[in-house]
């Protein structure tokens, strides 16, 4: 591994901090070099804050090294105002000499013009560093922009011999088998924190009433979501109990309130991907 890679490997440590509070966001970690020594580091840490790169060159006590300094991030610096404004143009402010990337960014807002820019401001750029490293790390970011969909992740908890639980149906209500255990249910409600979302169908909600909250550990709670298509599932359950925003997908009118909302599709026509293209339209990644 040459230093390049050892300082983007440092970058991607640094930006995995951000999983979970930085999305929509990308997870972006980002180092200031001078004379081999890292003399600035940052991530994003928080949706709507500083970026990784201003987080770097804010911690560099001496701005003077800047100008002989080596930028390092491990995704390609905005180019756009948004919540933010544009990473690049800070950079080039700063006057430093030297950008490692290690993705483009495939948001069409960016997609190369960041890099474009500071190459007409005179900056040295160079990308492709630890490229599949970064591009797993950030995989929900690129799936949203490039697939045009949320990146999916499929859970279910089952025996070392292949059961997921006893046979249930509208005679036999009974409680699921428990199958997990409290070290995995830790593991469970942290992955839970890590997504914008969490879906389950009609079924596994009448069969179990889950909260699908965040409550073994320290974090946000996703977006919930059903599929309901004829509103059979009891108003007194917990998907309704308004604590955290909640979606149910349906073939009727609903009336939304505070943290409910009803969305009508077309049951005739495949299910999935209109809840996809919705969630894409309201910007979850995953």
């Amino acid at each position: 591994m040459n230093s390049h890679e050892t300082y983007m490997k440092r970058c991607l440590e640094l930006a995995v901090k951000g999983l979970g509070n930085a999305a929509p966001n990308p997870m972006v970690g980002s180092l200031v070099v001078c004379d081999d020594k890292i003399i600035g580091e940052g991530y994003h840490e928080q949706y709507g804050q500083a970026h990784a790169e201003v987080n770097a060159i804010n911690a560099v006590d001496d701005k003077e090294l800047l100008k002989r300094s080596t930028l390092y991030v491990n995704l390609e610096p905005c180019s756009h105002f948004g919540k933010t404004p544009p990473c690049a143009d800070l950079i080039i402010e700063h006057k430093i000499p030297n950008v490692i990337i290690g993705n483009i960014d495939s948001n069409s807002l960016v997609s190369g013009r960041g890099i474009e820019k500071m190459i007409k401001a005179g900056i040295d750029v160079r990308t492709g560093i630890l490229e599949d490293d970064c591009r797993k790390l950030n995989k929900r970011f690129f799936t949203y922009h490039e697939k045009k969909r949320p990146y999916i992740i499929l859970k279910w908890a089952q025996t070392a011999d292949g059961f997921i639980d006893a046979r249930r149906n509208d005679e036999n209500t009974s409680k699921p088998v428990q199958i997990s255990n409290s070290d995995s249910k830790k593991l469970l409600h942290l992955w839970r924190s890590q997504e914008q979302a969490i879906m389950i169908g009609t079924n596994t909600a009448l069969l179990d009433d889950p909260m699908l909250t965040v409550r073994e550990v320290k974090g946000k709670n996703p977006l919930r979501i059903t599929v309901d298509k004829w509103l059979r599932i009891p108003k007194q359950f917990n998907l309704f109990d308004k604590s955290t925003p909640t979606l149910i997908f349906t073939s009727t009118d609903g009336a939304s309130e505070t943290n409910l909302e009803y969305k009508k599709i077309d049951f005739d026509k495949k299910v999935i991907p209109q809840v996809l293209e919705e969630l894409y339209k309201r910007n979850v990644h995953s």
